[in-house]
């Protein structure tokens, strides 16, 4: 091998080091299935490069096409089901199922292995791992579009894995004659799958240390929702009435109440309930339009302003968004160790109240937040969740979705 392409695999080999004493360290902090991950994806991506590289004992080529073939299969079927965790796929009997079809899949392709002279089942490896490859792009890119912050960095990732695998099998098939801007470019591309996965196991680790600051201080530390605090709502409020005012426009108020948080609290505990407003606060966070401002409103409500609504249309959408995102299950911590927080799990369902109305800029601002929140848990007995002050009837009234055309 060129000495330029043993420098570009030696960079590889450094970045995999310092991936897994990252791996290390987060499992001296107790993050330990994320620790887990990290170190399996590092030491795996490393006996990877080097089986493909040929550093194997025995001179015999085809041997060593055979033992590629055989990696190429296990080291896929154990990262593709890391992968899976990470981006949260893998969970409850969803997590059975994918785990137990990759091993089937996995001992299937190994038996016809060895049925198959070495370079047919290095083909067949291969085409394993392009089934795998594309089945976790698609995951990556789900995740991406549902807000997960590791979705786009794990979409790159394997991306950049793709083109690896490409150079290594190149090498593989024709070691002697592989040029060295190949390895080059597969080096720098398993260099930056790694540093992509990197990324996106600090996303998970950085939201279990958010997690657990919500869980162990409650709703009187602000990092809980990551929002205005009850005073700092108030103010944006006072704020957002007298810009209103200026202008002579209306203001949109939606107020959210969940039901169900004093159950969750009596139910699983403190921590549960805490684990609970972190999750809400950040699925509203992430589903607000530009301009938007969000604050907490007491104990168990979530408060939006939006300024200059057109019309209340929007307004309307915008609130079955906030119902049918709020409204979605996941699985709550109830333990505020952060090495137990990745396994106690229970499910939770919030049971969500939205309040619409569409402010006179004269309006006080207590008196609107006040009609909002009661709307809100009016809007509990409501089939669609959502409710409204109906004019015509000088009433609180449901603002059922309109059919899909």
């Amino acid at each position: 091998m060129d000495s330029v392409a043993v420098g570009f695999w030696g960079a590889f080999f450094g970045a995999a080091g310092l991936s897994l004493i990252a791996a290390v360290l987060a499992f001296r902090q107790s993050a330990r299935r994320v620790a887990t991950t990290g170190s399996l994806s590092a030491l795996l991506s490393c006996l990877y490069v080097l089986i493909f590289l040929g550093w194997l004992p025995g001179d015999s080529p085809e041997a060593h096409l055979r033992v590629q073939a055989h990696a190429a299969v296990l080291v896929s079927a154990v990262l593709a089901p890391l992968l899976f965790w990470l981006l949260g796929v893998l969970r409850g009997s969803r997590a059975r199922a994918i785990v137990a079809a990759t091993a089937a899949v996995t001992a299937v392709v190994l038996a016809i292995g060895w049925s198959l002279p070495p370079l047919e089942a290095l083909a067949l490896s291969v085409a394993m791992q392009g089934m795998l490859v594309a089945l976790s792009l698609a995951a990556a890119l789900r995740s991406a579009r549902r807000g997960a912050a590791a979705g786009w960095l794990a979409f790159a990732g394997v991306c950049f894995m793709s083109l690896a695998i490409a150079g290594l099998t190149w090498h593989a098939l024709d070691p002697a004659s592989t040029p060295w801007p190949v390895h080059a470019a597969s080096a720098l591309a398993a260099i930056a799958y790694t540093a992509c996965i990197g990324g996106a196991m600090w996303a998970r680790y950085a939201y279990l240390i958010d997690v657990r600051q919500a869980m162990v201080h409650g709703p009187s530390y602000d990092p809980v929702t990551r929002l205005a605090s009850h005073s700092e709502t108030h103010v944006m409020v006072g704020e957002a009435f007298a810009r209103a005012e200026r202008d002579g426009r209306p203001l949109g108020v939606l107020a959210v109440s969940v039901a169900n948080f004093d159950a969750l609290e009596h139910l699983h505990g403190r921590a549960a309930y805490n684990h609970g407003l972190f999750i809400c606060a950040s699925r509203l966070r992430r589903l607000l339009p530009p301009g938007v401002q969000l604050g907490r409103l007491d104990a168990d409500a979530f408060l939006l302003l939006v300024p200059r609504p057109s019309a209340a249309d929007p307004l309307m959408e915008l609130a079955h968004q906030v119902v049918q995102r709020l409204s979605r299950p996941v699985g709550l911590g109830t333990s505020k160790d952060m090495a137990e927080l990745e396994y106690s799990r229970t499910t939770w369902v919030a049971e969500v109240g939205v309040g619409v109305l569409v402010a006179p800029p004269q309006m006080r601002p207590q008196t609107a937040v006040a009609a909002a929140k009661a709307m809100s848990r009016t809007a509990w007995s409501y089939a669609s969740r959502v409710a409204c002050y109906d004019e015509e009837e000088r009433q609180i009234a449901e603002l059922a979705p309109e059919p899909a055309r």
